[in-house]
């Protein structure tokens, strides 16, 4: 875990925060990471870089495994089979965790190296691209032939044959992404000998591989979207668990059940509990892999820090309820989120003043409380699932002692003057003025004898499969066609720009949310497909540590991380609110975007230990 897991706080995941969210515990690492100058004082030093020792660690390991456990005569051949495979999928796993930070890698040899010979003598270059994803592919379809289709109740943190193809689904993807394929930009991205290591010609049978790697995750059957049934009524002054709030009605998605509409479901609260601890990894068809929590509650000691989602969850749990107070969401996030029938909020146009009992008829689809701003009324169910807004109410159930009242049931607020809001001399405060409530379940609660209930750390999930075939199969020009074979050879598919079989990708999670699906127009035109993709993966996997890398593999990080980021105007105290809600440049957490920040740099360290290494493009070489 540690700087290799895929979501969390600051101190071990700053790739959870692009333009989407901004932490404000120790600004001088904030600015550093957002403006590229991590490579001064910060990942030279070895802060955020020990993923890349622990990886290769943990890749020798494996291939040693691999190749030794054939020996081993206490085991069955289906127990051999099925060690293999997990070591095979850990060791492709971990070189899919370095890509993605530092582009190509070094594939060290499958036979295992001597690690007694000289730095000299294991001095090895970065391969293409391509090679790694092509190296990954290979292994992860391997390993899918080795492992099981499902895992008991004691070992759900163990790959199976659907994690495998998934994590090669991701990476073909991410192969056939701008940044990798046909980056002319990148040319320079070069080793000692001269060989470019991005594709410099663009590829479109990549995105067909793609495609076809989600269809066999997805023709497999292992995995569903989690849904909540439909909620008829809700038990009085239950503020955690409030009625289903049925979305605007719709003449097809309001009258069919899931997955054709929504009519059987709860948007919001399916969406909340796939996050928020409220159903455990066995019990969630969704979650395709995850390093689940071992360990004891209340029991950190086995990493001597805290790196978990329980922890991140930590830094956005308000001081009044005992929490950091230091994850805030930016205005750009918060206004991303669409209004109820599915139209794009406008910050200029939506209803007036501060939501009241007076007012409750203008604004159907929400549970806002009194005294909220009313841009917040009739959003999606998702907002109401991770924003937590100016007076959103924060349940704390779990608080336990003689002054639990003070915290149970009650309304947060930012504004200037608060217990929440603004402090001079602190960290703690938002700097934004917009909460998180995504992984938040209504028992977490930091005081008065509360606790946070365990959090499954969503590193796959069924979700990316499906919006990522609608984006493979967006990519393939019409009138193009691509025979594929499936991972085992069993069926052949054919890839084409199909809607319907993009419907088949895309659908399924708007009709979770509560949306309506998208046009035909949309489906049919490139362009316009993409940038309803963007917007979609912007909603459905924020705070997942995926958008870092969709602006930097689309190539449209500069234009989107390089804005500067905006919020509310948290000098105001409530008796300014109106004051409160304009937006104003953040202060202290500015941002900038250069050709360098695309990958991360190559410590100083390893530059010096191996003389094949080439720094990443616009960093430090120190020749």
């Amino acid at each position: 875990m540690g700087d290799n897991i895929e979501v969390g706080h600051s101190r071990f995941c700053p790739q959870n925060f692009a333009d989407d969210q901004v932490f404000s515990e120790t600004y001088a690492r904030y600015k550093a990471y957002k403006l590229g100058e991590i490579g001064y004082g910060y990942s030279y030093s070895g802060y955020y870089q020990n993923s890349w020792k622990w990886s290769y660690a943990a890749i020798y390991q494996a291939t040693v495994l691999i190749n030794k456990v054939d020996g081993n005569t206490d085991m069955t051949p289906d127990e051999i089979s099925d060690v293999k495979g997990q070591a095979r999928f850990l060791r492709a796993y971990f070189y899919w965790l370095l890509m993605r930070r530092y582009g190509p890698v070094p594939l060290m040899p499958v036979e295992g190296v001597d690690y007694g010979k000289s730095y000299d003598e294991l001095s090895y270059p970065r391969n293409t691209y391509d090679e790694c994803v092509e190296f990954i592919a290979e292994e992860m379809k391997q390993a899918a032939k080795e492992l099981p289709e499902e895992r008991d109740n004691l070992n759900m943190a163990r790959p199976t044959r659907g994690a495998a193809l998934a994590v090669r689904a991701k990476v073909y993807l991410y192969g056939a992404s701008p940044l990798f394929n046909g980056n002319q930009e990148m040319s320079d991205f070069q080793d000692r000998t001269g060989r470019v290591l991005i594709s410099q010609e663009y590829d479109e049978e990549k995105w067909a591989k793609a495609a076809a790697a989600a269809r066999d995750v997805i023709e497999g059957g292992w995995y569903e979207l989690f849904t909540r049934k439909f909620r008829e009524s809700e038990v009085a002054g239950d503020y955690a668990n409030p009625k289903t709030i049925a979305p605007p009605y719709h003449p097809v998605y309001s009258e069919a059940n899931f997955p054709d509409g929504w009519k059987d479901i709860d948007p919001f609260e399916s969406y909340r509990s796939t996050f928020n601890g409220e159903v455990n990894f066995y019990h969630n068809p969704e979650i395709i892999f995850s390093r689940v929590t071992n360990r004891a509650e209340g029991d950190y000691s086995y990493l001597g820090d805290y790196c978990d989602v329980a922890d991140m969850v930590k830094h956005q749990i308000p001081n009044s309820a005992g929490g950091y107070n230091m994850h805030s969401m930016t205005m750009k996030q918060c206004d991303a989120y669409d209004m109820a029938d599915g139209t794009p909020f406008d910050r200029n146009d939506h209803l007036e003043g501060y939501a009241s009992a007076a007012n409750k008829n203008l604004r159907p689809y929400d549970n806002l409380e009194d005294g909220v701003w009313m841009g917040y009324a009739n959003r999606e169910p998702r907002f109401y699932a991770s924003v937590g807004y100016n007076g959103a109410r924060w349940n704390c159930t779990s608080a336990s002692d003689q002054s639990a009242t003070d915290v149970i049931n009650k309304q947060v607020w930012y504004y200037r003057g608060k217990l929440d809001g603004r402090a001079n001399n602190s960290e703690r405060w938002l700097a934004t003025g917009i909460g998180i409530k995504k992984y938040i379940h209504p028992n977490d609660c930091m005081n008065h004898g509360g606790n946070i209930q365990e959090k499954l750390e969503p590193a796959l999930r069924y979700a990316d499969i499906l919006v990522s075939y609608a984006e493979a199969l967006n990519n393939i020009e019409k009138g193009n066609s691509y025979t594929i074979e499936s991972w085992d050879g069993s069926q052949t598919y054919t890839i084409k720009h199909d809607i319907n079989e993009m419907r088949r990708g895309m659908k399924p999670v708007r009709m979770r949310a509560g949306v309506p699906d998208f046009t035909d127009e949309v489906y049919n035109d490139r362009e316009l497909f993409f940038e309803r993709l963007v917007h979609e993966r912007q909603i459905e996997f924020f705070a997942e540590s995926q958008r870092y890398y969709d602006l930097r593999r689309w190539k449209i990080a500069p234009q989107h991380e390089g804005e500067q980021i905006y919020g509310c105007n948290v000098m105001m105290d409530e008796s300014n609110r109106d004051a409160f809600y304009t937006p104003v440049r953040v202060a202290g957490v500015q941002t900038a975007f250069s050709r360098k920040q695309y990958f991360w740099p190559m410590i100083y360290d390893e530059l010096q230990r191996n003389k094949n290494m080439t720094q990443a493009p616009g960093w430090q070489d120190y020749d």
